[in-house]
């Protein structure tokens, strides 16, 4: 079968810095990531030397302030580039995903101090973050946590484990929510712990249908001091600096399952183009040529949907129920898309020869990771009706 290049997206960036920032992006993708997405998947292998080529080339901060090493980008640029990445590979496009996560809590609610001394290093110094809130029974009932945090003179002792932590036992600082008061969300506070903090220890990564080359594992906090110089906002104001930063990851995710249906999509037509039946290429039949353009709908539709929110986030203007709608929506779309590329490359759909059975093993966990879709539901449905039981 002739190989068919898939177009690059047509995309639609704000000014000339921001072309070139994606022509950046794709270069290294085309060059240092997709070729060796496959084997390093199957292997189980983290690409910790793409995050450092990422960091250098200031793709680690790009949402951030200038001042700090970050790339002042808004937030519908910083979240094309996410796209670009998961399209050539999720585990990259996700790791940065939840590296900008991880910074946010410093960088929207530290001190000026805090700010200089650690976001440098952070944004562009070649450190990787890991996000810290869920625990083996406190997952979408996040304001459970029982992770501990207790005051000791001008220290905190913490105490606990985080479950389903992405660069969890790899990542070099950690944003972590824990217990400082009263039951309930307004008991929480967040702290950024070193990652060779004295008692902080990774567990075995969980073993997984999809993004294996992505170390998703517990991490057990053994007595783990901290100073306080390293509280992140107020005491208590910890589950609300945690839903702030869900609600600029959400969109994060959403940008990632755009990209792995981007993906899926062009395999399907590449391979489509090729393959020959009945004396003609599949893509002349019908049934399947409507196929392939119902994926191309949903994923215009659902890149649309997250570059909205992203311009409301931008603007400074309400973007919770957006960013829920946005999750939901391209998540979904990744799975349909991605269950379709295979069905469309049939028995060779189905094997690892290619892409397509991987696209489809790592959609999955996008409808689950930060918020499951039934929770974006919940979410948009307050922001419709209400709180539940008035």
């Amino acid at each position: 079968m002739p190989d068919r290049a898939p177009q690059p997206v047509d995309r639609q960036l704000p000014t000339d810095e921001a072309r070139d920032l994606i022509s950046l992006v794709r270069d290294i993708a085309q060059r240092e990531i997709a070729p060796k997405a496959a084997e390093e998947e199957d292997a189980g292998r983290f690409p910790r030397e793409v995050f450092s080529l990422l960091s250098e080339s200031g793709l680690l901060g790009l949402p951030y302030d200038a001042e700090y090493g970050g790339g002042e980008q808004p937030y519908e640029v910083y979240l094309q580039v996410l796209e670009e990445l998961a399209m050539a590979r999720l585990t990259v496009g996700l790791g940065v995903s939840v590296h900008t996560l991880s910074s946010y809590a410093l960088a929207a609610y530290g001190t000026k101090e805090q700010q200089v001394g650690h976001l440098p290093a952070m944004l562009g110094g070649g450190l990787l973050g890991a996000y810290c809130l869920s625990e083996p029974s406190s997952g979408s009932d996040a304001a459970s946590l029982r992770t501990k945090a207790v005051r000791d003179g001008d220290d905190w002792v913490i105490t606990g484990t985080k479950a389903w932590i992405t660069h969890g036992g790899i990542a070099d600082f950690y944003t972590v929510m824990a217990r400082t008061g009263e039951e309930g969300p307004r008991g929480i506070t967040a702290f950024l712990v070193p990652g060779d903090a004295e008692g902080l220890s990774g567990a075995a990564p969980e073993k997984k249908m999809g993004m294996k080359g992505s170390p998703t594992a517990q991490v057990h906090f053994d007595g783990v001091r901290v100073p306080d110089e390293r509280r992140l906002g107020e005491e208590g104001q910890g589950f609300a600096i945690a839903l702030s930063a869900l609600d600029s990851g959400r969109l994060g995710i959403a940008a990632c399952a755009i990209g792995v249906a981007q993906a899926a999509l062009d395999e399907a037509v590449a391979y489509a183009s090729g393959r020959r039946q009945f004396g003609r290429p599949i893509s002349d039949f019908q049934g399947l040529r409507f196929m392939l353009a119902d994926m191309a709908t949903q994923i215009e539709a659902g890149r649309a949907l997250y570059l909205a929110a992203a311009r409301l986030r931008d603007a400074g203007r309400p973007f919770a129920k957006q960013a829920a709608m946005a999750k939901l929506h391209c998540t979904d779309t990744a799975m349909k898309v991605t269950t379709d590329a295979v069905q469309i490359l049939g028995g060779y759909g189905y094997t690892a020869d290619f892409p397509a059975e991987r696209y489809m093993r790592e959609a999955k966990v996008l409808q689950i990771v930060e918020g499951t879709n039934q929770i974006q539901r919940m979410v948009i449905a307050r922001h419709l009706a209400g709180p539940e039981g008035r």
